[in-house]
């Protein structure tokens, strides 16, 4: 000990007596305190013993001494910063809770000035706010002094530091944290035009936070040195963003709600015409629509405030449906990367009825009809008002299976709509409104540009829509980030492609139509299926369609799309085939293509029949090609014989497609096919074989091209008719030129 100074030597014999004799090292302690006052480093050894013994009580007295005595020592704020920290941590451990209770050992007054005087010692922004936030949530009366202030450093923060979204930490600590302390205490008096500005800045977080795309955001932050959020004081502020929003311990738990509490509050005090209790969506927008009734100028003094009630009531219940809509059809937009793929829906024009409206010639005798099977589909539909200068309701049909919620769904895109009209039903409220997007940027929000896509296209402005595809093209083009989520060449990437082919559809822009679906073939899978196994089902149709259901939801799957594609094509072709002028190219697409869903089409195959006699011939080279249905080879078949009416038919391959089967094929096809369709040829019976009297002077050719057909019929039909999308489309498209 020799050369110590008498308070160094004091200090270290109650060190050295601490690990065997904890009660004279503090006699120690307390000797050297009384003969040396001013000491530091005695009153800090004190509180050290005191602090890892965990005595609270006897720690925060030392504590708060060496706070009030020794403000200047860096040490002092080194402690004070370790409770603060743990302050603000949820974190259960045992040192977290003991720093806890040793803060709340202290006078209240000491406790509110220790953070004050803590957050004079921060010198980065987020690091000063938390802690300021700190002291306004455990002393409520501060907020009338620090509140406003706190939040306008941190809407300047995020300016300074030119974030590019909405969305970061600035922006979240004052909407999550600091708004709700502010607005909650009538104490702090604010302005109309104060509240109307946190407000929107609320909501344009929360409608972002809600709406972001994880993978995107991690695309664009990268995922090394990812930060939590809720932890900000760990690195600058430079980095601090919500990318870290994707971690469970950073989720922000029901923004929508927490939205909604805040707008009830501003509105509150902003003297808005309220109503108590819990309301749902429709109620609100009815309320916005009563208000708008009876208030017609809003820009008189006394009603300006109503306005704002309106636009941002009507503006939140907007935005809300419009996500719930897009999340359930077009799920993968908002998906965490852990979240099971859902199968994403399109809004198209609904052709289903491309098989109806089927007038025979007077007096002309169709030789049989088959018997269709009759079954009810399950479906749901939207029964909308008549469209504001339509004069007629537009119903969208689903399938129950393709989704979870479809009476969900369709409402929230009824009341979408709805808030989308009122907000433009009054110039005062269109142009507040779009003031409001403009600030927001929502010309960039792919989700939002669907949405107003698919309403457009409800509507029936289709000319308007096809402009608003081509956007929504570029916005989910090939270098935007919705690009790397849904995958190059997926089908849902080619959503835009098949509303255009629905548009043109509906425009009668036949060629266009078909172009659109023959590159939507490109992308698509054809469905593998046992077509066997299905032919031993008869296909079911609806007995009638739904007067006025004209719009469908369809998954964005080959299976549901290619179906779709090919009724689009066949109602493209349908007209040309069956106008006064022949046009055996047309009718012989067409042929081919109500091979689909068979029977449903037999009545439009038997006019194509019917039209054929009156012809008395018929071309068309790819018939073997792609013809395989076992009830049309025997029309045709019927066609060449005596009864039939000699019909001439030049529909056989070139040369080398007759030869092209081998003498194995051949043999097997006659051990097979011929045994059973020899006995139907001596006879008289015409139901149930394709070659019934073609051998009665019929040419071998023909002959040997229909038995070979008939090994086909097996095939998966969908293959057959993807390869005919894809081989003929020069002449798919010549044919409509």
């Amino acid at each position: 000990m020799a050369g110590l100074g008498d308070c160094e030597f004091l200090v270290r014999r109650a060190r050295e007596l601490v690990k065997d004799d904890v009660c004279a090292a503090r006699s120690w302690l307390i000797t050297a305190r009384t003969l040396y006052p001013q000491d530091f480093n005695i009153q800090y050894e004190m509180y050290s013993i005191e602090r890892n013994a965990e005595r609270t009580a006897s720690a925060g007295r030392l504590l708060y001494d060496m706070f009030v005595n020794f403000p200047e020592q860096p040490v002092v704020w080194r402690e004070i910063g370790v409770i603060t920290a743990a302050l603000r941590n949820d974190s259960q451990d045992k040192q977290t809770q003991f720093l806890r209770g040793l803060f709340e050992t202290l006078p209240g007054r000491v406790q509110c000035e220790m953070l004050l005087k803590a957050t004079e010692q921060c010198f980065n922004t987020l690091e000063r706010a938390e802690m300021l936030l700190l002291l306004l949530r455990r002393f409520p009366e501060t907020v009338v002094q620090h509140g406003v202030s706190l939040g306008e450093t941190l809407l300047e923060a995020e300016n300074m530091e030119d974030q590019e979204s909405p969305v970061n930490c600035f922006r979240k600590l004052f909407v999550c944290d600091v708004l709700p302390l502010i607005i909650n205490n009538l104490d702090v008096r604010l302005p109309a035009s104060l509240l109307y500005k946190y407000l929107n800045k609320a909501a344009e977080f929360y409608i972002n936070y809600v709406t972001r795309s994880p993978q995107a955001e991690s695309q664009r932050q990268g995922t090394q040195d990812t930060p939590d959020l809720l932890s900000p004081t760990k690195r600058s502020s430079q980095k601090y963003i919500i990318e870290g929003l994707t971690e469970k311990s950073s989720q922000i738990v029901d923004p929508w709600e927490r939205l909604f509490n805040i707008l009830s509050v501003v509105g509150m005090r902003c003297e808005w015409q309220m109503d108590k209790g819990t309301r749902s969506f429709g109620d609100i927008l009815h309320r916005m629509k009563d208000l708008c009734r009876y208030i017609s100028n809003f820009e008189n003094e006394a009603h300006a405030k109503y306005k704002n009630q309106v636009v941002y009531s009507t503006l939140l219940v907007f935005f809300k449906n419009v996500f719930q809509y897009i999340s359930s059809i077009q799920p993968s937009l908002f998906q965490g990367p852990n979240t099971p793929s859902q199968v994403p829906i399109v809004l198209l024009e609904d052709a289903s009825n491309v098989y109806s409206e089927v007038e025979l010639a007077p007096g002309k005798h169709i030789h049989k009809r088959r018997k269709l099977a009759e079954s009810r589909e399950k479906t749901m539909s939207s029964d909308d008002e008549d469209l504001s200068g339509k004069g007629r309701s537009r119903h969208i049909v689903i399938n129950k299976n393709d989704l979870t919620n479809p009476n969900e769904v369709l409402e929230s895109f009824k009341i979408a709509r709805e808030c989308w009209d009122l907000l433009h039903s009054i110039e005062s409220l269109d142009k507040e409104f779009s003031r409001v997007c403009l600030s927001w940027k929502t010309d960039t929000w792919l989700w939002l540009r669907i949405f107003l896509t698919d309403m457009i296209i409800y509507q029936g402005q289709q000319k308007k829509a096809i402009t608003s595809l081509h956007h929504l093209a570029a916005l989910q083009g090939p270098h935007s980030p919705t690009q790397q989520i849904i995958g190059q060449g997926t089908l849902e990437q080619q959503r835009p492609l098949i509303q255009l082919a629905s548009c043109h559809f509906a425009l009668g822009e036949y060629r266009l139509t078909c172009e659109k679906v023959l590159e939507l073939m490109s992308c698509v899978v054809p469905p593998t299926q046992d077509v066997s196994k299905i032919r031993e089902e008869p296909s079911k149709v609806k007995p009638k369609s739904r007067k006025g259901s004209d719009l469908k939801l369809l998954p964005c799957t080959s299976k549901a799309l290619m179906p779709y594609c090919l009724q689009l094509m066949l109602a493209c072709f349908k007209l040309r085939a069956f106008t006064d002028n022949r046009d055996d190219m047309a009718l012989g697409h067409v042929i081919v293509l109500l091979q689909h869903d068979w029977p449903k089409g037999e009545n439009l195959f038997l006019k194509a029949i019917n039209k054929i006699c009156q012809q008395g011939n018929f071309q068309y080279e790819n018939f073997f090609n792609y013809v395989t249905n076992i009830d049309m080879l025997e029309e045709f078949a019927y066609l060449r014989t005596q009864e039939g009416g000699k019909i001439h038919l030049e529909i056989l391959p070139n040369q080398g497609v007759l030869i092209k089967t081998s003498s194995t094929s051949l043999g097997l096809l006659q051990q097979e096919f011929l045994p059973v369709l020899q006995p139907s040829i001596a006879t008289a019976d015409r139901h149930h074989t394709v070659t019934r009297g073609i051998t009665k002077g019929a040419k071998e050719d023909f002959r040997l091209a229909m038995e070979r057909q008939v090994s086909r019929c097996a095939e998966n039909l969908m293959i057959v008719l993807h390869h005919f999308c894809i081989n003929e489309k020069m002449s798919l498209l010549q044919c409509l030129t």
